[in-house]
């Protein structure tokens, strides 16, 4: 069975925090596609309740009871957290179950990184 059924977008290669070193254009636009996958309260929560998951991924069933949304809504959320590459997924029967990817999420967590940036000025801001 297909682990997916739409490519997931490649993390980009950059892993260092913006305060050491600016991000190229390639690398904005890939991680982009990723913040803005977050910027919406529902795949926020969605990604969250997947990732809370003690087993490491969740059936859809599971998912969509937590809303007061239309199943093909959350579908259309969860596609758009699938296609940032912020989650995988596979489909055994009639259900999908999900996890994260955690390099994915990773990659996001370091661009934020300011600890440098108190280290460089002796004091946390």
């Amino acid at each position: 069975m297909s682990r997916q059924e739409v490519p997931a977008a490649a993390p980009p290669a950059c892993c260092t925090p913006m305060v050491t070193a600016a991000l190229t254009d390639d690398d904005a636009t890939g991680l982009a596609r990723g913040f803005k996958a977050l910027g919406d309260p529902v795949r926020l929560r969605l990604l969250s309740l997947i990732a809370a998951r003690a087993g490491g991924e969740v059936c859809v069933c599971e998912l969509t009871g937590a809303f007061a949304l239309t199943g093909p809504t959350i579908s259309h959320h969860l596609k758009v957290l699938r296609e940032a590459g912020l989650i995988d997924c596979q489909r055994r029967g009639t259900w999908v179950y999900y996890w994260i990817v955690p390099a994915r999420l990773a990659a996001l967590s370091r661009l934020l990184d300011v600890s440098a940036l108190a280290t460089a000025s002796g004091s946390p801001r």
